[in-house]
């Protein structure tokens, strides 16, 4: 069981409930030491006081506030807490909101809340089935580890979230921080049509298992490659072009198509296409002396049109069974194979390259 990185009370109303705060996320990012090239030497972060050189115990820093160059306001931590009385110990509800009212730019960080023993079970299930029934979230301030915290608390599957947000002077101006910015275009109904059909052609349900790192996993890769003394082969992929405005509605037209059919656009197929085997070249058997066909050459013939249709049918039952796969159980085959370009490509792709790394070469006659 994970240790609670904070304890407190929340609160609405006359109602209180003491809870536990735990992340509800994680990073997996491959981690690295700092090393001096040539070495096996590691380098660590110290802290150093600037004047004297020398290391500084971390229960010795306290906080300073520069008012002009070199003059500070030292602050303590405890002086901090002092102004701020239970904040650092409550999450006081001042109000509920419809989250669909709230942009998703204001939310920063998730953790659970649960309840601070079993004892306290039935205020908190009452706080969720409420929240639940009602579908709004809890607006709360609550400070810790130094810092006020905008929150919002709601109920997902029998659990009590608590979002960190930002407060709106943190929220940029897109204006005033992107450029190219488009202000008024013209775009004609055909347009806006076809491009809703393609999204809505391209829809798919939220499945976050289909979802994976895959950088995370090159990076191992690279790291498995090294450690064998393997050579690293870069597969970078073809350099994506920006569609040109003349051939934006031939483009909104191909892609509507390719989704329709569930093939990949003529773009994506490109990686596929260089890696399949050229089709052998077809090529007439020699008539025998008076114009038949020889013995030899019906029965390979007849072999041939045998041993193709046993590759159609195993094709398609390939297909068959690849078509009721998941994208993240087709990523998974794909990277067994080492499919090139495999992280870049959509479900109808990975099923498309797995089919044909699948079909067996033809032999040359």
């Amino acid at each position: 069981m994970a240790r609670p990185v904070w304890t407190g009370v929340l609160s609405f109303g006359l109602v209180t409930v003491p809870v536990a705060l735990y992340t509800a996320t994680r990073s997996h990012d491959v981690r690295f030491h700092q090393l001096q090239r040539g070495t096996s030497d590691r380098v660590r972060n110290k802290r150093v006081n600037e004047r004297t050189g020398r290391e500084v115990d971390f229960g010795d820093i306290v906080k300073g506030y520069e008012v002009t160059e070199g003059e500070y306001v030292i602050v303590e931590p405890d002086e901090l807490e002092q102004i701020s009385p239970g904040r650092s110990k409550t999450i006081d509800i001042g109000g509920f909101v419809d989250l669909a009212e709230v942009d998703p730019i204001f939310f920063d960080k998730t953790y659970y809340l649960g309840p601070r023993g079993k004892e306290y079970a039935k205020v908190y299930a009452l706080l969720v089935e409420s929240l639940q029934h009602a579908n709004k979230a809890g607006l709360a301030m609550f400070a810790m580890r130094g810092k006020e915290y905008l929150t919002a608390v709601r109920s997902e599957n029998g659990i009590l979230e608590l979002h960190t947000m930002h407060f709106a002077d943190e929220v940029r101006d897109p204006r005033t921080e992107v450029g190219d910015l488009p202000e008024q275009v013209k775009l004609s109904a055909q347009e806006i049509k076809t491009a809703e059909q393609l999204i809505g052609a391209l829809a798919v349900e939220w499945a976050p298992e289909d979802w994976h790192d895959t950088y995370e996993e090159q990076v191992k890769k690279l790291i498995e490659d090294k450690l064998a003394g393997r050579e690293i082969a870069v597969s970078a992929g073809p350099a994506p072009e920006a569609t040109n405005v003349i051939d934006l509605m031939d483009a909104l037209r191909r892609s509507l198509d390719s989704a329709r059919e569930g093939k990949p656009d003529d773009r994506a197929e490109k990686p596929s296409r260089r890696s399949s085997p050229a089709p052998a070249a077809a090529t007439r058997a020699p008539k025998a002396a008076g114009g038949k066909k020889s013995t030899s050459a019906k029965a390979n013939a007849a072999a041939a049109v045998g041993q193709a249709t046993e590759i159609k049918r195993a094709s398609a039952t390939d297909s068959q069974q690849l078509a009721g796969l998941t994208k993240a159980e087709l990523y998974k085959r794909a990277t067994d194979l080492d499919i090139p370009h495999r992280s870049t490509m959509t479900r109808d792709q990975l099923q498309q390259a797995l089919e044909q790394a699948g079909r067996p070469r033809r032999a040359a006659s």
